[in-house]
């Protein structure tokens, strides 16, 4: 099922919460809305599923206009972060509640409760209660009950927030691989970064209401269509340049940039992987501190000229930490950046 988006505008009051909102997500795609907390993704999600009015614009499912229709019109199955299970009933009875509620006969009701149990890595937990249950079970049964009533469309909102950091893995995981069995067109929000890198095909980054960004992980990654996309996707340095020669120069670093004026000051965006350091006692930076983050070790260091914080990310045996120590002198040389002018600056 294919959905589109168009100038979709919420006001909360006087707030404009979402933007002129437009985007489409192509039938089995699975979609990430990633953005800062606050930034309107929630909404969108909800008046996709009919759950919020909006202000002005139009929701499109499979080529027929629906935001006129009210939510249980939609065909759409909706997860909350904080699973929203019905306490008072078992496992099966919340799976089958909405079949229940459309009036399936009982015997197919269960048909599909022991299919999904099964799909679900849930079975013979169908006659616990949720109180019996693990956080990453009770999610699990939330998707199961979402995807009873055979929705055209899921919808899931910080579906793996309430869970701690191991199970939200194993969650991605399971997510990624239940969608690729069952191919529901599936549009999930997220702030997590590593969430919606791992599990969706597209990314879509929103932030104060607008639509910053849309492309695969890679594309947000290596091709950021904004400043803001480029400083709140990855782990990156911001530094402030100018451009002499085609260059962004930071101190005694520069960097190649395209598009930019000759002379221009300029916020360079560095991603931490696009940095080497080496020991060398003529370099520009001094080594600060050195700590080793799982496989991985980070370096940060000052760079002298430019007055300025530096960090870069390595491979725990990468040959370029040989002798690499705190106090010690670094060589710096920025294999890729992006950069973008100054606001206020002339150019």
């Amino acid at each position: 099922m294919g959905i589109r988006v168009d100038h979709l505008v919420k006001n909360f009051g006087a707030t404009r919460v979402v933007n002129d909102v437009s985007f489409e997500v192509r039938p089995g795609e699975l979609v990430a809305l990633l953005g800062p907390s606050g930034g309107g993704k929630s909404t969108v999600l909800r008046m996709i599923a009919g759950l919020e009015t909006a202000d002005s614009g139009e929701v499109w499912l499979d080529g027929e206009r629906v935001d006129h229709l009210h939510a249980r019109e939609r065909q759409v199955g909706f997860v909350f972060q904080h699973y929203a299970l019905f306490r008072h009933m078992t496992v099966g009875e919340n799976i089958a509640f909405g079949l229940s509620v459309r009036g399936v006969a009982a015997s197919e009701q269960q048909a599909r409760v022991t299919e999904l149990l099964e799909v679900m890595g849930l079975r013979g937990l169908g006659d616990r209660m949720p109180s019996q249950l693990s956080g990453g079970q009770r999610q699990r049964v939330a998707l199961a009950r979402a995807l009873a009533p055979r929705p055209r469309l899921l919808l899931l909102d910080e579906p793996f927030g309430a869970v701690d950091a191991k199970v939200r893995e194993e969650l991605r995981r399971w997510l990624r691989k239940l969608h690729d069995e069952v191919h529901t067109t599936s549009i999930f929000v997220t702030h997590d970064q590593d969430e919606a890198f791992a599990i969706a095909d597209r990314v879509l980054i929103i932030s104060q209401g607008r639509l910053e960004q849309s492309g695969s992980p890679v594309e947000i990654l290596d091709q950021p269509a904004t400043e803001f996309v480029a400083r709140f996707v990855g782990d990156v340095n911001v530094l402030t340049g100018v451009v002499r020669d085609g260059r962004a120069w930071v101190g005694g670093v520069g960097a190649e940039v395209q598009g930019l004026a000759e002379g221009a000051t300029v916020n360079v965006v560095v991603r931490a992987y696009d940095l080497k350091f080496w020991r060398d006692d003529e370099g520009p930076a001094t080594v600060r501190r050195v700590m080793t983050i799982g496989d991985r070790v980070r370096v940060e260091a000052w760079l002298d000229r430019a007055a300025a914080p530096i960090f870069a990310q390595f491979p725990r045996r990468s040959s370029l930490l040989h002798g690499v120590e705190a106090g010690c002198r670094i060589a710096v040389e920025i294999t890729q950046a992006r950069a973008w002018p100054t606001p206020g600056a002339a150019e």
